[in-house]
Formats: structure tokens, C-alpha cells, sequence
């Protein structure tokens, strides 16, 4: 029975491996009611827990699942006590904390990006993660700790990916960034337009125009100083020049 159980297991960790490109270390979430229930059975989660995984493991939880252990009383301290060893994921209730179903499905949204693996016995929790996919779950039954089997949201998402008609979660995430590095994303709806600043006049309009300069007068001769004649060349006539007192003969 064993044996059975954990070829079943390496099954599906092999599914979601392939389908959903699940990677080590796992992230497995726990809440309190795994927890309870590791402890009412004497289960040391954080010791089979990577050997049923065949690999490592990192054992997480949020807040608001420590805070709700936290105000059910002393019936759940030994469940606080283990869940407080784990690593705490930062969630988005940490002012005013939910319930930890509900927190644990925010933290997954619609398609469970951070590939958490989640660990619960709480019934209406298990009912809502199935409806998502790509999201293993774990629960404790008969003194062990079991996967359970793909759910039929999986089953369907993997169909349709390979029949062409939806894209593969890695293919969106690298259609995303190739969008992001070429400045193809998408544009904030929220963000209003920038406002033309208003622009300075034209700085060749702002030179000052130069002045014309006036021509310098010529300067008067001094007292004293003589006026200086201009003499001119006389202009040698082509004819002999005739001495006009010369007596006529």
C-alpha cells in the first residue's frame, strides 16, 4: 500500500512539474488545521515532508493564519507552536487579518503564480482551491500525509493548452516580459496625461539689437595750425604749353 501511495505521488508531482513548471525548492503553505492535525497523529511534517516530495522543501504560512490560531484559544497552542517555526509570507492583511481560508486563496489568485503547494484540512478551503488550477494539495488521512490527485480544473487547463486554445501560464510570463523590455505594456488607466510645459520664448528673439554706429566727424584743425592745402597734380595736356607773356613776333 506503501508503495502504491508513493508512485501515485511521484505521479503527480510529476504533472504539475511538467504542466505547471513547479521547480525546488517547493513552497508548501500550512494552516492551522494541518498543523492540529500533524500533531493529533504525531506526524513531524517538516521531516516527511521533503522525503514523501522527493526533494527539498520550504515550509511557509501567512499572518493571518497564525493570528487566527492565536484567538481560538489554548485547544490550538500546540498547532501555534509548529506553525510559528515556519517561514511567514507576507500577505496583504497584515493591518486587519482575515481568515486564513480566505487569506490563502488571496495569495493564490486566479492562476497561482508563486506555484505554492497548500496543506490544509479545512474542507470549504479544499472546495475553493479546486477551482483553481494548477494548486496541489495536501492533507492528512489515515496517519499520512497524501497529494491529492490533479483537479478537474487542472485536467481542463492542460487540455485546452495542448489543443491550442489557451496560452501555457510560461508562455504569458515570457510574452510579458518581452512586451516590458520592447515598452509594450499595457498603460496605466489610472495615469493622467502629462501636461505640455510651457515653452520659453525663442532665445534669437531675445538678443538685443545692435546700434548703429555713427560715423566719426572729422576733426577741426586746432588754434594755431595751419590749414594744410590739398595740392593736386596737374594733369600734363598732350599740347605744348604756350608762355602767354612772350611778345608775339
Amino acid at each position: 500500500m506503501k508503495i502504491k501511495r508513493q508512485k501515485q505521488a511521484k505521479k503527480n508531482i510529476s504533472f504539475y512539474k511538467y504542466n505547471f513548471h513547479f521547480r525546488e525548492p517547493f513552497q508548501i503553505l500550512v494552516d492551522g488545521t494541518f498543523c492540529q492535525a500533524a500533531l493529533k497523529n504525531k506526524i513531524q511534517i517538516k521531516e516527511q515532508m521533503p522525503k514523501y516530495l522527493m526533494g527539498e522543501v520550504q515550509l511557509c504560512t501567512t499572518s493571518c493564519a497564525l493570528k487566527e490560531l492565536e484567538t481560538l484559544g489554548k485547544e490550538l497552542y500546540g498547532a501555534k507552536l509548529i506553525l510559528q517555526r515556519y517561514q511567514t509570507r507576507r500577505c496583504a492583511h497584515f493591518k486587519e487579518p482575515i481568515p486564513a481560508s480566505e487569506c490563502l486563496l488571496s495569495m493564490l489568485g486566479k492562476t497561482n503564480p508563486h506555484h505554492y503547494f497548500i496543506a490544509t484540512q479545512d474542507h470549504t478551503l479544499t472546495s475553493g482551491l479546486k477551482e483553481i488550477p494548477g494548486v496541489p494539495l495536501f492533507y492528512i488521512i489515515l496517519n499520512t500525509i497524501v497529494l491529492d490527485k490533479p483537479s478537474q480544473a487542472s485536467l481542463d487547463y492542460v487540455q485546452k493548452v495542448q489543443l491550442g486554445e489557451l496560452v501555457s501560464l510560461s508562455q504569458q510570463e515570457s510574452i510579458r516580459s518581452l512586451k516590458e523590455e520592447q515598452g509594450l505594456g499595457q498603460k496605466d488607466p489610472e495615469r493622467r496625461p502629462r501636461k505640455r510645459k510651457r515653452k520659453g520664448p525663442n532665445p534669437l528673439s531675445c538678443l538685443k539689437k545692435k546700434k548703429k554706429t555713427e560715423p566719426t566727424p572729422a576733426k577741426k584743425p586746432e588754434d594755431g595750425q595751419k590749414k594744410r592745402r590739398s595740392r593736386h597734380k596737374r594733369r600734363k595736356s598732350s599740347g605744348v604749353v604756350t608762355n602767354p607773356e612772350a611778345p608775339s613776333q
